[in-house]
């Protein structure tokens, strides 16, 4: 059976405009994804972004433009995509609670940028984030950590909610965790549709937090007026 290339773009570009992905948890990687090492892989890519923006038709003499492909290179390895490599992960230490502290404890409103993996333009936005201790708790700023380290990849929001989840669940031993995303996408409101109001929330709720009282105290919480004058 002949299959039309053309026809095959074309159902990829909708499938990606549609939101849809493998549904792993997993973030795609070949097996191979770290045999070059950052510099290699910043070379590689500069050469290939000269060739993108000659083909644009941009002048690579200019000042203001010469050093553009080195500089996209090191952000994509060592910045916006440096979650990709499973060396950066956070340390999740966690610590015995010895407050018997028993209540869920939520970190709301860290800030998330990541990278639409359909389109490579920004998401940006806030995770809120909550667990019930099991007897191990976690420093406040390995939360943030966390977050950041998914976010820093292309990414599916539903993905990153849910690896942020498992993360912290392995970390403390407990189901108890769950996590909101509210999130614009800059492929919805600067391209397509170009919709500047809309963004996409995403929830995964695990243990306890399936509870529909246990949610609803964790979305109370994140409503919370937490806005302090100076």
């Amino acid at each position: 059976m002949k299959v039309n290339k053309d026809n095959s773009i074309d159902q990829h570009e909708e499938r990606g405009d549609m939101h849809v992905s493998s549904g792993s948890i997993e973030t795609p990687l070949r097996e191979d994804a770290f045999a070059k090492s950052d510099q290699e892989k910043i070379e590689e890519i500069q050469g290939h972004f000269e060739k993108i923006m000659n083909t644009l038709g941009l002048d690579l003499t200019d000042d203001s433009l010469k050093g553009t492909p080195k500089r996209v290179a090191k952000m994509f390895v060592q910045e916006i995509f440096g979650g990709l490599h499973p060396d950066r992960k956070p340390s999740t230490s966690t610590f015995d609670n010895k407050y018997q502290y028993g209540e869920m404890l939520v970190e709301k409103n860290i800030v998330v940028y990541s990278t639409c993996e359909h389109h490579f333009l920004p998401i940006v936005g806030r995770a809120h984030v909550a667990y019930i201790s099991k007897g191990r708790v976690i420093g406040l700023s390995k939360m943030n950590r966390i977050v950041d380290y998914y976010a820093k990849r292309p990414q599916v929001q539903e993905r990153m909610t849910k690896q942020i989840v498992a993360a912290l669940q392995e970390a403390l031993g407990t189901e108890d965790v769950a996590c909101v995303i509210d999130a614009k996408h800059l492929c919805v409101n600067s391209r397509g549709i170009r919709d500047i109001e809309s963004s996409t929330v995403t929830a995964e709720f695990g243990g306890a937090f399936q509870n529909e009282e246990k949610k609803r105290d964790f979305l109370d919480y994140i409503n919370l007026d937490t806005h302090f004058g100076a």
